[in-house]
């Protein structure tokens, strides 16, 4: 029986590169990112979706049109006239990379306002995907509808995988962005958060008190995510692993490697493997990504790794 992976967010335009002022055009976003290598890792009987809007205009065309060849379901995205996918920049200075955001008439930050249609697109759906950023892009009305629809989603049958993906120039205050993340937690079975990230808004002393603060407001399974640095995997069940990441052989540009771990770890938990291994297996999807320019490799640079 086919499985169903539904992934909610924004996908936006890329340019990456930069050398010389030459950029690359292509097609990312956290959330299409993790749909991208569930895609290439989920075991053959699971279908992934991805869930989102987009404009009417040439560009929201070309990316459906890549989404679909990705092998990636477009039939649940919404068409918003007049408006556009949010674009963003990257660019390399000593040794990180920084983004530039235009998202002001990203058709994404609309996606909740049609329930009905956002209803329809998680029926069925095994595994419902989302992240931090698919919260903060929506007006604080259009956040409970998505809440309600993933708790719907939930109550019916499916597992629900949240990635806290704290961005906080997206949020009109840390104590608005904390808040509203709490909250989308505790509607989620699997919270992949990043130490870093965390700690700064939380004030969380270490990856432990990450995972624990998770795991009482009811998570189920958290892999704390932080860098180069080992990921701690805690279940509710009373796992506490340190899962260290292979030495990179090289690192190119770091963009999408926490999405990729994500994708890789629920392809590996969907394929049986236990938290522990599966995080092993998202440490080498991620170690492959972070060796290529941009967020999305070719699907057969990770599968198999």
């Amino acid at each position: 029986m086919t499985k169903r992976f539904v992934s909610i967010g924004e996908a936006m335009i890329e340019m990456s590169g930069g050398e010389g002022g030459m950029y690359r055009l292509g097609y990312a976003g956290d959330t299409l990112n993790t749909a991208w290598y569930a895609k290439a890792l989920l075991p053959e009987d699971w279908t992934v979706d991805y869930v989102t809007a987009l404009g009417d205009d040439m560009y929201s065309a070309q990316m459906r049109a890549f989404i679909d060849k990705a092998g990636i379901g477009t039939g649940r995205i919404q068409t918003i006239a007049g408006r556009r996918p949010g674009l963003y920049m990257i660019h390399q200075e000593k040794g990180d990379r920084h983004f530039t955001y235009w998202r002001g008439q990203s058709a994404a930050k609309l996606l909740a306002d049609d329930v009905e249609a956002l209803e329809a697109a998680v029926v069925g759906a095994d595994t419902v995907y989302f992240s931090g950023i698919s919260m903060a892009i929506l007006a604080p009305r259009a956040r409970g509808k998505l809440m309600r629809t993933i708790v719907k989603a939930r109550d019916a049958g499916a597992t629900v995988v949240f990635d806290t993906n704290l961005r906080p120039a997206l949020w009109t205050s840390p104590k608005i962005m904390a808040s509203t993340l709490t909250a989308a937690a505790t509607i989620s079975d699997i919270v992949l958060p990043t130490h870093s990230d965390e700690a700064p808004v939380f004030g969380d002393t270490s990856p432990e008190a990450t995972a624990e603060r998770y795991l009482k407001i009811g998570a189920r399974e958290v892999v704390v995510k932080n860098g180069s640095e080992p990921a701690l995997v805690a279940t509710a069940d009373g796992v506490r692993e340190f899962v260290p990441a292979p030495r990179a052989d090289k690192v190119v540009d770091a963009t999408g490697a926490g999405d990729s771990f994500n994708g890789g770890y629920l392809g590996a938990r969907a394929g049986g493997l236990s938290p522990v291994d599966a995080a092993r297996a998202a440490h080498r999807v991620a170690g492959v990504v972070i060796g290529h320019k941009g967020a999305l490799v070719a699907p057969e640079l990770v599968r198999g790794v």
